[in-house]
Formats: structure tokens, C-alpha cells, sequence
């Protein structure tokens, strides 16, 4: 800055200078033109001094005139028009310099008005010209008077008009950012004006420059409205300067953060565990309270709130409440205070009604719902768990959220109580009668009973009937239908459906029940044997192949069996699928469920053939005959016709039952003997069949 302004003075004085040169040169021209007139003055003397002509002889002298007075012969000049010595000039370059200001553009610098116009403001900076300045930018300042000073802004030396231009509202910005440069490089502290509220934050007016204060840093607490500090004044610290966007941030809080550390400090070193304080609640989460205990933060969690079991603080607890609290825990090292409420009263449980025990009924709240069960709440604080299991008789584990809401006013039973480890479990089904213990389960669940109930699960042996409310049966894979080969039971039914079942079994004792469908109905193959018989043809329908063979569907609904060697046609290719042909029956077995058949036994001589039937039983002609009519009457027949089929069976077999004559005692040996004769034939025949089917 020296050297600028050295560089300014000196170009000020090149300018003086030049403006001085065409004095010094008017001033010499003067002395020139009086040289030039006193010369025809000596010329004229010379002449009259000598008198001779130009041939040397003298001449004759003429009479002499008399002399012209003028008045600059007779003035004295005293030195006026003389030039400066060096000291004088230097001593008078001196005096002129000292009356004006080295100024320079771009600059603030301190005038005095001297003088006020209706639109201007003329302000003397010591230039050899003033200034005039707006008088709308010194709204500011009231009764502004000639001879009060004023920062101004040099814009312009000398504009097109010669005139000095000032800025009064640019001196104040650039004033502005100084004083903001000072104070953050200084740390100072600073007034500011709060003018509005923004998006996080508020507008606050330092020195005529808007800055910004987040709301984070206008207190320790964070702060919920901040229309309460708009139209107030704010002490704030410049913590950030952003010059390319003309951005200041601000803080406040950094003003509050020391005296907290101080108080900090003191507060630490007296904490002590079950102290009792006081605090502020400044802050509420889900999980728990912040409160001020006067500079120190700590936490109540919200199991600490309460011995009940509360969702969210707010329920018992507000912003800015004052409250009492203990001190639980704290770390001096992190800080972190653990702070409790619900320690300052005694624990629900000591003052629990001593005639609660084993097997009393109690009432109370449902406050939570889990998976695994709910928690009745009797008083505030002492919760007993009534598991899911424990909610119904059913033996099928379900949702709570299926039998109980969080609201629920219930009663229950007291299964166990722990007074010292603070815990119980209840029951709600006790509440009923346990089904199994009732006196009509043998007579309502005898076997051979039918019932109907609903399917609430399957398994890959079978599937489980929800009868009544606490009472399940098992039906077995096997025992859903007489003629299907079932796999797996969903293939049958599905959960949630209806069906119909009979007792098989009872097991009070280990409340096990075993059901039948299948057994709703006479076993069929009784009467099938009679219809498949060996070497007998029907039409039947390929359902499915394989590497082995085929599945057939037969008359009734039944399935059977054909080896891939014996599905061939007569025209030498195989059976697919969909395809109706006769098959001859090649085997029959009733206990296995399974018939063996044979297509190209049906027209190949020499093919292989069923073996011979075994000898039939007195009655069998009149059975067969039968049996012939209901095939000819009936083309296709199903499993609903295996009741007209099984009452046919019972007329016939009473048909062929001999009818029984009175006879003597005597006689009765040689019944034994007829008896023993028919056994032998049967004996034989079943021994044939078991070879066959070997």
C-alpha cells in the first residue's frame, strides 16, 4: 500500500508540474518582448552617439528631441518576475500538498458533508473537488448536518464530467465484510439483528449483510419454533465465510457450548449413582427421553419411564417438563448419564395381593402380542405370558393375533407364579372344560361312529381332523379310499375342507384318535373279486406309461396294471396313452389291492395266459350268473354303485347259504364229516391260488 500510494503522489506531482510549465513559458515570453523593445531604445542612443556619415566625415547633429516617459521605466519590480530557487519551489510544493488527500479508487475513505441539496449530499474528502453522494443512502442516519463525517466509496476520481464520484451504501458493504473478516478472524463476538425465519434456519442482519444461523447452532436444545426469535437482537460468532456466493454462516450456540463445559465440570464431579435430579425433558425418541440437567445431557430410557409398559414416552411424558430422576449409571469418559424415573417408586410386585396363586382367576389388559403369546397386564408392572398354547385346547399351534388384540380386557388362570424372579404364566383355556376329560368323549367318539370334521393339516402319512376344539384324529394315507393308490393327501383334499370320517380307534388316556373315510363304505373288493376274475376281459383305458408298463383304469373306478410286453396291438405296436382296448385279467389279488392284465392276451394264440381259476364254492354258479347280469346292466359303473353291488352279494350268499333241517343228535358226526369234505376242496384251492399268484 506505501508504494501504491508513492507511485499516486508522484503521478499528482508529474500533473502539477505540467500544469505549471505554460506559466514559466508566458512569463519569459514577457522578458523577451521587453529585450526586443529596448533595443530600438539603444539603437536610437547609438545613432546619436554617432554623428558621422557613412564616408567617415561628421555630420552635422540635429537639434534633440526630448524623450518619451513610460510608466513600466519608472515602476520598481521589486523581484516581481523573477524565478523560484530550487528551496522555494520545494517549501511551496510542500504547503499545496499538505492541503489535499492522497486518494484512490476502489477505496473507503472518511469525508465531511459540507453541504446538503434536496436530491445530494456534498461531501469534501480533502480532493481538490467534492463529491456528491444520494442523499435516499443516508436514510440511516437522522438530522445529517454540514460538517458530520461519513465513510464514502471511491468509485471514480474524475468521471466524462470531471466530477468526483462517491458511494455511500458501497462503503458500508465493504466496511460490512471487513468488520465480518475481523470477526471470524478474531473470534469475536458480534450483535446481530434476527429478520426473518427461512428453510433451517434464520436470516440474521450483521453489520447491513444478511447471514444465515441454522437452526442447530441457535441453542443447545434443539429448538421447535423459531418464529419466537424473529424482530430480536442475537449475539452470534462468524464461524464460515463463503466469498464466492457472499455467504456467512453464523452460530449462537457456540456462545452457550462454553459455559456448558464449565458447568459440566462441576456437574461430573458430583454426580454420584442414585443421586436424585432434576431436569428438563428437551428431546423424545422412541427409545427413550433426553433431559437437561443443566448442561449435561442424560438419557431415560423408556423402560426406566415406567414399571407399565408404555409404546412411546409421549404417553406419560411432554417436551420442556420439568421431572425428578435418579441416576442410574454414568461414564465419565464418554460422558453418557443412565437415568431412571420409575426406580423412585416401589416395584409393582412387592405390593402384589399375596392371595394370587396357583390356579386364581385374574383380569387384566393384553399390552403385547408376540408370536409365541401375549402379555397380560393385572397392574402396572406385573405382567403374566399366556402362550399360545395355553389359549385353546386345539392341538394346532396358531397366531396369537388370531384369538387375541392389544386392548383386550380377559380373564385367565394362573399356571405358575414366581415372586422372586418376578414372573407367571397363564392359561386361558382352563377357563373350559378340557374336552378329552369330559364324561361323553367314549360314547361321542365310540368306535364306528361317524363324524364330520375339518382338515387343518396334511402329512405324507396321512392327515389330521380338527373334530371339535380339542379333540384331532389321524387318517392314514391308506384309509382314504379303497380303489385309488393315493401318494400324498393333498392329492384327496385339501386343508380347510370338510370330511366325513369314522372312529377306528380310541385312546382317551393318550388323547390319540385314529379316523377312516374309506371305511364309510363296504370294502368293494370283496365284490371285485367276483367281477375279475381270471381270464375275464374288460375295456380299459391307458391312463399313464412307464419303463416298466401301464397304468389302466378299469370299470368302478378301479386301477390295474399291464407289463409293456403285453400292451402290443395287433398290429404290432404298443398302446399309448388315452387308448380304450379289452385287457384280459392275467391276476387278482383282494389283500393287495392289485389286478394284472394283458391286452395282447386278447387276441395271440399261444400267448400267455391266466392261470385256471380255482375250484368255486357251492353257490358260485348262482353268484357268477348274478354277477354276469350286473355287468351286461351296468356299462359303467362307479364307486356310488358299490352299495347295490354289496347287497346283491348278501342275496346271493343267503341264496346259497343250504337251508338247515332239524335232525338228531346222532346225526351231528356225519355233519362233521360233510363239513371236513367241503374244507378239504376250499384248502386245496386256496393252496392253487397261492402258487399262482407266487
Amino acid at each position: 500500500m506505501a508504494e501504491e500510494k508513492k507511485e499516486e503522489l508522484q503521478e499528482e506531482q508529474n500533473t502539477e508540474a505540467q500544469s505549471a510549465e505554460p506559466t514559466e513559458a508566458k512569463a519569459e515570453e514577457a522578458k523577451t518582448e521587453e529585450v526586443k523593445e529596448e533595443a530600438p531604445a539603444e539603437e536610437v542612443k547609438a545613432e546619436k552617439a554617432e554623428p558621422f556619415t557613412e564616408e567617415g566625415t561628421p555630420e552635422v547633429a540635429a537639434p534633440i528631441a526630448e524623450p518619451v516617459t513610460d510608466v513600466w521605466d519608472t515602476a520598481q519590480d521589486d523581484g516581481f518576475g523573477e524565478e523560484y530557487s530550487d528551496a522555494d519551489r520545494k517549501k511551496m510544493e510542500a504547503l499545496y500538498e499538505s492541503t489535499l488527500n492522497q486518494i484512490t479508487e476502489k477505496e473507503v475513505m472518511t469525508g465531511v458533508v459540507v453541504g446538503l441539496t434536496n436530491r445530494d449530499v456534498i461531501v469534501n474528502i480533502g480532493f481538490k473537488s467534492d463529491g456528491l453522494v444520494s442523499l435516499s443512502e443516508f436514510r440511516d442516519i437522522e438530522d445529517l448536518k454540514p460538517g458530520d463525517e461519513v465513510e464514502v466509496y471511491v468509485e471514480e476520481q474524475e468521471n466524462a464530467n470531471g466530477q468526483l464520484v462517491l458511494s455511500r451504501r458501497k462503503a458500508k458493504i465493504v466496511k460490512a465484510w471487513e468488520n465480518i473478516q475481523k470477526a471470524l478472524d478474531e473470534d469475536l463476538v458480534i450483535d446481530g439483528m434476527v429478520k426473518r425465519r427461512t428453510k433451517g434456519g434464520l436470516i440474521v442482519d450483521i453489520y447491513g449483510v444478511e447471514a444465515f444461523l441454522p437452526g442447530s447452532q441457535i441453542d443447545v436444545k434443539p429448538i421447535r419454533d423459531f418464529d419466537v426469535f424473529v424482530g430480536k437482537k442475537m449475539e452470534v460468532k462468524v464461524v464460515k465465510i463463503n466469498y464466492a456466493n457472499d455467504n456467512v454462516v453464523v452460530s449462537h450456540k457456540v456462545l452457550i457450548e462454553k459455559d456448558i463445559e464449565k458447568q459440566k465440570a462441576v456437574i461430573l464431579e458430583n454426580l454420584e449413582k442414585g443421586q436424585v435430579l432434576e431436569g428438563v425433558i428437551k428431546n423424545m425418541t422412541n427409545f427413550g427421553v433426553f433431559i437437561d440437567l443443566g448442561g449435561v445431557d442424560g438419557l431415560l430410557h423408556i423402560t426406566d419411564i415406567s414399571w407399565g409398559r408404555i409404546n412411546h414416552p409421549e404417553e406419560v411424558l411432554s417436551l420442556d417438563e420439568k421431572v425428578n430422576i435418579v441416576v442410574l449409571d454414568f461414564d465419565d469418559d464418554k460422558k453418557r448419564i443412565s437415568l431412571g424415573m420409575k426406580q423412585l417408586t416401589a416395584h409393582p410386585w412387592d405390593s402384589l395381593d399375596t392371595a394370587i396363586e396357583i390356579g386364581s382367576k385374574v383380569k387384566g389388559k393384553i399390552v403385547n402380542v408376540a408370536d409365541y403369546g401375549a402379555f397380560l397386564e393385572i397392574i402396572p408392572g406385573v405382567e403374566g405370558l399366556i402362550h399360545v398354547s395355553e389359549m385353546s385346547w386345539s392341538q394346532h399351534l396358531r397366531n396369537p393375533q388370531d384369538f387375541i388384540s392389544v386392548g383386550d380386557e380377559l380373564e385367565a388362570v394362573v399356571l405358575t407364579i414366581d415372586r422372586d424372579e418376578r414372573k407367571m404364566s397363564l392359561g386361558i383355556k382352563q377357563l373350559t372344560e378340557d374336552p378329552w376329560t369330559k364324561q361323553d368323549v367314549l360314547t361321542n367318539y365310540a368306535v364306528g361312529t361317524k363324524h364330520t370334521g375339518i382338515v387343518r393339516n396334511l402329512t405324507n402319512f396321512g392327515l389330521f381332523i380338527e373334530l371339535e376344539e380339542g379333540i384331532d384324529g389321524l387318517v392314514h394315507v391308506s384309509d382314504l379310499s379303497w380303489t385309488k393308490k393315493i401318494k400324498h393327501p393333498s392329492e384327496f383334499v385339501k386343508v380347510g375342507e370338510e370330511l366325513e370320517v369314522v372312529v377306528m380307534e380310541l385312546d382317551v388316556e393318550n388323547r390319540r384318535l385314529a379316523l377312516s373315510h374309506k371305511h364309510l363304505e363296504e370294502n368293494p373288493w370283496d365284490t371285485f373279486e367276483t367281477v375279475f376274475t381270471r381270464g375275464s376281459i374288460h375295456k380299459c383305458t391307458v391312463i399313464s406309461k412307464n419303463d416298466r408298463g401301464a397304468m389302466l383304469e378299469l370299470p368302478y373306478g378301479l386301477e390295474g396294471q399291464v407289463s409293456t410286453k403285453n400292451l402290443q396291438k395287433e398290429d404290432g405296436n404298443n398302446a399309448n396313452e388315452g387308448e380304450t382296448l379289452d385287457f384280459k385279467v392275467m391276476e387278482f389279488s383282494k389283500d393287495e389291492k392289485k389286478i394284472v392284465l394283458s391286452h395282447i392276451a386278447t387276441w395271440k394264440e399261444g400267448a400267455e395266459q391266466p392261470a385256471p381259476a380255482a375250484p368255486k364254492k357251492k353257490g358260485g354258479k348262482a353268484k357268477s350268473n348274478t354277477l354276469n347280469k350286473i355287468n351286461q346292466e351296468s356299462e359303467k359303473s362307479t364307486l356310488g354303485d358299490l352299495d347295490a353291488l354289496s347287497a346283491l352279494k348278501e342275496k346271493m350268499e343267503e341264496a346259497a347259504k343250504p337251508v338247515k333241517k332239524a335232525a338228531p343228535k346222532k346225526a351231528e358226526a356225519p355233519k362233521e364229516e360233510a363239513k371236513a369234505e367241503e374244507t378239504a376242496p376250499e384248502a386245496e384251492e386256496n393252496k392253487e391260488e397261492s402258487k399262482d399268484s407266487e
